[in-house]
């Protein structure tokens, strides 16, 4: 996959993100962040705009290069962590603890009472 083709997979990402979770109106990524910037994490901003910047590079200038693929696809995953809703990530975290605790508890008590639930077989 080229170099355009993973940049601009990955902003489509972070706009579907910013359009869906925190409601941004615009174009491009650029005025999709100035529509929702008081609504976003500070730390994110920065990261967004850096993203923002060499997907137009990449895209509109002839020559450019990326630099540094490795580091914008790092920046691109902690942007979409941090944009993801918490609460998704948290109820599945408690749904997988809670499934694997039944699953526990009812591999204890089939040990425990299994000679006795054999001779019903």
């Amino acid at each position: 996959m080229s170099d355009i083709e993973k940049v601009v997979l990955r902003t489509r990402k972070l706009e579907s993100l910013l359009r869906g979770q925190y409601h941004a109106k615009g174009k491009g990524l650029h005025q999709l962040i100035t529509s929702c910037e008081e609504r976003l994490p500070h730390d994110v901003i920065k990261k967004l705009r850096y993203i923002a910047t060499i997907r137009n590079k990449i895209v509109h200038e002839d020559e450019y290069e990326l630099e540094d693929r490795k580091a914008f696809l790092l920046t691109c995953d902690e942007c979409e962590q941090e944009l993801t809703p918490r609460s998704s990530r948290f109820i599945w975290r408690v749904a997988i603890t809670l499934m694997a605790l039944i699953t526990l508890v009812a591999l204890g008590f089939y040990y425990v009472h299994w000679d006795e639930l054999s001779k019903h077989l």
